[in-house]
């Protein structure tokens, strides 16, 4: 694929990753409960959980939207109507307590954490819909489908163990500042702004197969 499409990919991809929701909250909680060391237990689960939904989502749509000009164009709208609707969401919304993600019934065997964030992967939303609606679009027709599923799944994978880490780290040095509500309205604002902006530059995406 070119290389401007998978920088695309990796806005996209990093905004989602680093957008707080179950998969960093999982991590925060996991973290206080049990370790920074143990929580790359529950993160690397996550990351497995992802390669699922990744290949479940993409094995029929990309296959679909390599031959079918109109199925790209209506793909692509969703997917740019999508990330819109993001940003705004997240403008609008109320500020994410990363301090009220602490739970009391934790896991602590390394297999019951990854299963643990296995399962949070498979059930999130926010990953379906963006496998679903934005994946398929970066797919380059007249190449190998398996190994570009591969390159931008490992992409999004490795993006979101990073932002797992840099959110307990952040959490454990700075959980004054990222516990009051201004500074988080802030990050809202910021990343809300920004989902908007990919999301237009989204729709400039042309179907190769076309």
């Amino acid at each position: 694929m070119p290389f401007s499409t998978w920088l695309l990919f990796c806005g996209v991809a990093l905004l989602a990753t680093f957008s707080p929701g179950p998969g960093v909250l999982l991590a925060i909680s996991n973290a206080m409960a049990v370790g920074p060391r143990h929580t790359m237990f529950s993160s690397l689960g996550n990351a497995a959980g992802l390669f699922i939904v990744s290949g479940a989502a993409t094995a029929g749509m990309g296959a679909l939207l390599a031959v079918s000009a109109s199925a790209f164009l209506v793909v692509k709208f969703i997917g740019a109507g999508y990330l819109i609707y993001l940003g705004v969401r997240q403008w609008r919304s109320a500020p994410m307590r990363l301090d009220a993600a602490t739970s009391v019934n934790q896991p602590t065997t390394p297999a019951r954490l990854f299963l643990q964030g296995m399962g949070v992967a498979v059930t999130n939303p926010k990953a379906i819909l963006f496998f679903t609606a934005l994946f398929p679009q970066f797919l380059t027709p007249g190449h190998s489908l398996l190994l570009q599923t591969l390159l931008l799944t490992l992409t999004f994978t490795v993006l979101a163990l990073v932002s797992h880490a840099t959110y307990v780290g952040l959490f454990r040095s700075l959980r004054r500042f990222l516990t009051e509500a201004r500074h988080l309205r802030l990050f809202n604002r910021i990343s809300g702004g920004l989902f908007v902006l990919l999301g237009l530059s989204l729709l400039r995406l042309r179907n190769r197969a076309a």
